[in-house]
């Protein structure tokens, strides 16, 4: 793969100014589109060092036959203009948003003579104001039905409107109050739509006006002794009080902001948004995002935001305020531009303390598990594990499709409590009971990059050691039970050990030296039925034994998206046994020999404290202040402590 020669621009052919470029096929298809303040810069690197660039990347340029740009005044202008190309050819290598599921609005339809209160899914349409997203239709419904109540406005569909006005009739709501029965004429179109801008703006947040006013009219009427009427006022505050607290108070009444959270791997991620109205969530919404392009995170929350309040989003959906997990890539631009959509300031900002990081760390808890559940429905899929598998045996050119993989990671702080875990994904589905963990040994104390190598061969050369011992073992109890005779339960019919099922294909956390290393444990012991290959963390790159250049999978393939759940699962399970292994050396120890302290007071010392070496420090008055530690044990601490120093200082 390699850049294309005629793509490159002349030198000094590009302006220094803000713009927008675009990259194309040969066959004249938009596949990229970026912006940049500079777009020389910008562009230049696409060429300077093609090696050095992702593989996503690379496969861009190679993939593009022409490079075009369009100059603009201001950052401004270039971020504009980027979401309208974007928008308008879906170029394939640019980041993909989609719905994690279609969400339902409040929508109240204020371009028609007589407005209607509805649910609504899908596109937006214009002269409609919308209310949401709601996690279910039916919580729109059980709002709507305690707002009527108040607000009388329609809800019936067009054909049972036309059939009312003929009639003259109106419907069951019209009967019992709760629609204004424009229908018939008991209200004009002038009072309706009041009561429609009413409910919208209770809606929208301004609900103290409202409650208010029906508590002096229910006064007014309890004055005039219209107890009937001050009850029926008293039940329609309850039903505005009933539909305020069905929606969460967050923070301060006065408060208009969006709350946006990004989970991501190095494949997708998951974007969240809560929406606050006066202080109350009033709504929550969710992307899954394809990260087809090369982008941060910075990067992906300033797409995120051209596409939230893009073109075809009112002003009125731009809040005040705008909450985000990580500031954008260009913040000044950014925040300009919004300000244009909203027409006055908009505040965008990280929250650092308080209330609202509170609530941005529950935004970003939805987001992670947005995600995770985004990945279980991806794994839990047949067909799509099939096909993953089936990428990988092509992309691999392996005999057969993987059916077993064990994959293999190193976990150590420099150089010390050196452990390796195996994780084991059967039908591209992890089998947790066949996950094995290690203890590596016998490593100098000398560079982290070769004891990582050597680690990955040990561990490797006694895994399949066992499976070497096990098999064997497994072919003389066969052969017992076949000359005696044996039944279930006995030994002809035993189990087999942890480690006699070989796996189809090796997966080791790493690049080439570590895959060399792992084969040439293989080799050691003379199998080879059983693949290598590695997955580099960096660029997500595919290293095979005996290679020099890697196997590059497509990037929203499945087949890559499978070994990098085996490889992520590897790393999980090896940094937890590492971090038990590192606890058990912080209490145990000399503190393990002290008599009389137990586990709990071995917390409580290393809590007060802070280390070993801190504790070690202390005088014996010190070490009793700790609560549950007595004058005893505190000089017996403090004697093994310091005699364990001595020994090692005169040894």
């Amino acid at each position: 793969m390699t850049a294309q020669p005629h793509l490159r621009p002349r030198p000094g052919s590009i302006p220094t100014s803000p713009g927008v470029y675009r990259f194309r096929d040969e066959h004249g298809r938009v596949i990229y589109v970026g912006k940049a303040k500079n777009l020389r810069a910008r562009l230049s690197s696409y060429f300077q060092d093609f090696a050095g660039l992702h593989p996503r990347t690379q496969t861009m340029v190679s993939t593009a036959a022409d490079v075009d740009w369009t100059v603009v005044g201001t950052e401004v202008e270039a971020l504009q203009l980027e979401y309208s190309w974007i928008k308008e050819y879906d170029p394939r290598f640019n980041v993909k948003y989609r719905d994690d599921k279609s969400y339902p609005y409040l929508a109240v339809t204020m371009n028609e003579e007589f407005p209607r209160v509805q649910v609504m899914r899908g596109a937006k349409r214009k002269g409609v104001r919308y209310f949401g997203p709601y996690g279910h239709a039916w919580a729109i419904r059980e709002t709507v039905d305690l707002l009527l109540r108040v607000f009388p406005v329609r809800t019936c569909s067009a054909g049972v409107f036309r059939s009312a006005r003929n009639s003259g009739r109106p419907c069951l709501l019209g009967y019992i109050g709760k629609c204004a029965a424009p229908c018939t004429g008991k209200v004009d179109a002038e009072e309706h739509r009041r009561l429609a801008e009413d409910f919208c703006s209770f809606m929208a947040g301004d609900t103290g006006r409202f409650i208010r006013a029906l508590e002096r009219s229910m006064r007014t009427a309890a004055e005039e002794q219209e107890y009937e009427r001050a009850a029926r006022i008293r039940d329609d505050i309850e039903a505005l009080r009933t539909a305020l607290e069905k929606q969460a108070v967050v923070l301060g009444d006065s408060t208009d902001c969006d709350v946006i959270a990004v989970a991501e791997d190095q494949l997708e991620a998951a974007v969240q948004v809560f929406y606050v109205r006066g202080g109350r969530i009033r709504g929550q919404r969710g992307w899954v995002v394809d990260k087809v392009e090369d982008v941060g995170t910075g990067g992906l929350v300033e797409r995120f935001l051209a596409r939230l309040y893009g073109e075809g989003t009112d002003a009125a959906a731009v809040p005040r305020e705008v909450l985000v997990s990580a500031g954008p890539d260009d913040p000044e631009a950014v925040a300009a531009w919004l300000a244009e959509r909203r027409g006055s300031r908009v505040d965008l900002r990280v929250p650092q303390r308080g209330d609202k990081k509170s609530l941005l760390e529950t935004v970003a808890k939805n987001a992670e598990q947005a995600l995770a559940r985004h990945r279980t429905q991806r794994a839990g899929d047949l067909t799509t594990r099939s096909r993953a598998l089936q990428e990988i045996q092509e992309a691999l050119d392996l005999p057969e499709a993987p059916l077993r993989i064990e994959c293999f990671d190193i976990s150590n702080l420099m150089g010390e409590h050196v452990v390796a875990s195996m994780v084991v994904f059967e039908d591209g589905l992890a089998r947790k009971s066949e996950y094995r963990r290690f203890s590596v040994r016998g490593l100098s104390k000398g560079d982290r990059e070769q004891n990582d190598v050597a680690s990955m061969h040990e561990v490797v050369h006694r895994r399949f050691s066992r499976y070497l011992e096990e098999s064997s073992k497994a072919g003389e109890l066969a052969t017992m039970g076949e000359n005696t005779g044996g039944r279930d339960g006995e030994q002809g019919a035993s189990r087999p050990g942890r480690f006699a099922y070989p796996p189809n294909l090796v997966v080791v956390d790493g690049g080439r030296p570590q895959v060399e290393a792992a084969r040439r444990a293989l080799d050691e012991l003379g199998i080879d039925d059983v693949a290598v290959c590695g997955l580099a963390k960096r660029l997500e790159e595919v290293w095979l034994p005996d290679e020099e250049d890697p196997v590059i999978l497509p990037r929203t393939g499945e087949g890559l998206y499978l070994l990098q759940r085996v490889r992520d699962e590897a790393h999980r399970f090896a940094i937890a046994y590492h971090r038990q292994k590192r606890a058990k050396a912080l209490t145990g120890s000399v503190l393990d020999e002290v008599p009389g302290l137990g586990p709990s007071r071995r917390t409580a010392l290393l809590k007060h404290f802070g280390s070993v070496r801190r504790l070690s420090e202390a005088t014996v008055e010190q070490i009793a202040e700790v609560p549950g530690i007595g004058a005893g044990i505190a000089e017996a601490v403090h004697a093994r402590l310091n005699g364990t120093e001595g020994r090692n200082d005169g040894g």
